[in-house]
């Protein structure tokens, strides 16, 4: 099985809500949203190891995910890159994000295991969104 097949088997799963099936293709030692900026956003935060990741999971029920549809996948080596759409609305505030292109980057062992994964998106638009705020800064929150 190639690192393409297994990154659609890890969406295939996450389309499902079957966490169990995504963790077992990661390795133990796993970097999730590595590089990542610091960010208040609780879905885009560095977890370290597998039984970390579940905490990445559990922040996704803080929006509601209208679309999320892998559109294209690159392999070299042991990197598999992604690009999704991605549809969803913050829960507290009722912002909308959209994202077209967000690129998802996946590192592999040799064993076929993820050692590294990371989001690459606008990440200002998912703090505004999160916090309540338009691009201006203006809070929404205030005149809803």
């Amino acid at each position: 099985m190639g690192n393409i097949t297994t990154v659609q088997q890890i969406y295939a799963a996450f389309g499902r809500g079957d966490i169990p099936a995504i963790l077992e293709h990661l390795a133990d030692s796993v970097e999730w949203e590595y590089g990542i900026s610091k960010t208040e956003v609780p879905w885009l935060q560095l977890q370290n190891g597998k039984t970390n990741v579940s905490n990445f999971f559990e922040s996704l029920k803080q929006f509601d995910l209208h679309k999320f549809e892998p559109k294209v996948f690159f392999e070299n080596g042991n990197i598999v890159v992604a690009l999704i759409d991605v549809e969803l609305t913050v829960k507290a505030t009722g912002i909308k994000i959209i994202e077209e292109d967000e690129t998802h980057i996946w590192h592999f062992n040799t064993k076929g295991q993820v050692i590294k994964y990371g989001h690459r998106l606008d990440t200002h638009r998912h703090w505004l969104a999160y916090k309540g705020k338009n691009s201006l800064g203006i809070n929404l929150v205030d005149f809803a």
